[in-house]
């Protein structure tokens, strides 16, 4: 969440970032300052009371010993104290009401976020590699997963229902051949340390990285323990260190997980939404990094690299986008997508949105580091990004390798895991 201080210091800066992101968010800010000077206001006369009640407290032990009728002044005190439980429940609700308005407000895009309204102002950062030739009509995954046996869309219906899969025989080897790959490049190349998290996940944890309470019914919600399927690896992993305050010597922290992913929200029926392209449930291993502020610009650079390193190993042709104000996450100040060409799609699909949310996660969480220069805890930074999710990356994968005799060859760097040269 926003720092109550920043707010309370330079509201029209506050309101300014927000106005790029579209929409009338900014006008909370004003009742946020109204809430907020009520709450102070209420404090300070709490405090006031409370020394006067003490001051007067001890007047009545000294007059009891001299003798001296107290009755008067008894009933004062005991008026303050009337008062005083009245501040407090009135502070109490005027906590809950900042702290709702608060969590209900995004970040404030970095200042070097491209300005625009809509995902049509994103500008294109850079492309690897080139569209594949194909000397054929390219067919689309679905088709291809049909005619090789790979997925079973109709007993995933049956099972489930709509938007879930079932991967079988190959497919399914593919599908886990391309999890380890993938933990594998991350653990072994970049660096980042395996976490196997829980796949349910408690409120806290989806407040804290800006989940709940916005995105509420995108969620499966299990009412009877309170407890969520995670959408993403991004809440269990990032929530490891909440309320806690880390070593700065151990900064940056990096973990990889792989999780499956279970989303409500699945999309619009059409040709950008068929197959596996949009799903309920869908596997994604997932990157997370926590920061010191000053290098945080930099670790987004080098997670969103990190990611990109899966499509280049595995010859896939990208493009990198960075997302404009009017198009970034609700809770990230920075936001780049990585956009893998699909040639069955006739389109790019996005694999990895790689996010620096700066301390906007971490002030929900209160994941803090020790400053020995300051003696103070500030909070860290944190970040995130798919690397990556795995129904876009097998959709290209099978597009993109397909022979026009229906097989599909396999990338080499994936033959050691899949344990074979091609999918027929």
């Amino acid at each position: 969440m926003l720092d109550i201080k920043l707010i309370r210091e330079n509201p029209d800066k506050v309101k300014e970032r927000l106005k790029l992101r579209g929409g009338d968010v900014w006008q909370c800010i004003d009742e946020v300052l109204a809430i907020d000077e009520k709450r102070r206001a209420a404090e300070t006369e709490k405090q006031h009371l409370q020394s006067e009640r003490n001051r007067t407290s001890k007047e009545i032990g000294i007059a009891k010993k001299q003798g001296q009728d107290t009755s008067g002044i008894e009933t004062q005190v005991r008026g303050i104290g009337t008062r005083i439980d009245e501040l407090n429940h009135a502070t109490g609700e005027l906590d809950r009401q900042q702290e709702a308005l608060l969590l209900s407000i995004p970040n404030l895009p970095h200042d070097g976020c491209p300005v625009g309204e809509d995902a049509d102002a994103n500008p294109e950062v850079r492309r690897w590699g080139a569209k594949p030739e194909l000397s054929f009509e390219p067919k689309d995954h679905v088709t291809l997963a049909k005619e090789l046996g790979l997925v079973d869309f109709e007993a995933g219906v049956k099972v489930t229902g709509s938007a879930f899969v079932v991967y079988r025989g190959k497919g399914a080897k593919l599908e886990r051949a391309l999890i380890n790959f993938l933990l594998d490049l991350h653990t072994t190349q970049h660096g980042y340390t395996e976490v196997l998290p829980p796949f349910l996940v408690n409120s806290d944890s989806l407040i804290g990285t800006t989940q709940l309470p916005k995105f509420a019914d995108q969620l499966y919600h299990c009412p009877e323990d309170n407890l969520y399927l995670a959408p993403t690896a991004e809440v269990p992993v990032t929530n490891l260190h909440r309320d806690e305050i880390v070593d700065p010597e151990t900064l940056p922290i990096k973990y990889t997980a792989y999780t499956p992913c279970f989303r409500r929200e699945a999309g619009a029926a059409g040709v950008g939404t068929r197959g596996l392209i949009r799903m309920h449930q869908f596997n994604k291993v997932e990157l997370v990094k926590i920061c010191l502020p000053e290098n945080s610009m930099a670790e987004l650079e080098s997670l969103t690299a990190d990611a990109e390193k899966v499509l280049q190993i595995l010859g896939l042709h990208y493009r990198v986008i960075e997302l404009c104000t009017g198009d970034i996450g609700f809770g990230s100040a920075r936001t780049y997508d990585i956009e893998v060409w699909a040639p069955g799609q006739g389109g790019y699909l996005e694999v990895s949105s790689c996010s620096n949310f700066g301390d906007y996660q971490s002030r929900r969480m209160m994941l803090r580091y020790k400053d020995a220069a300051t003696k103070k805890n500030p909070y860290c930074h944190t970040l995130n990004g798919s690397g990556t999710a795995l129904a876009r990356l097998y959709v290209a994968l099978l597009e993109t390798y397909q022979r026009e005799d229906g097989s599909v060859l396999i990338p080499p760097a994936l033959v050691p895991y899949f344990g074979a040269e091609e999918i027929r």
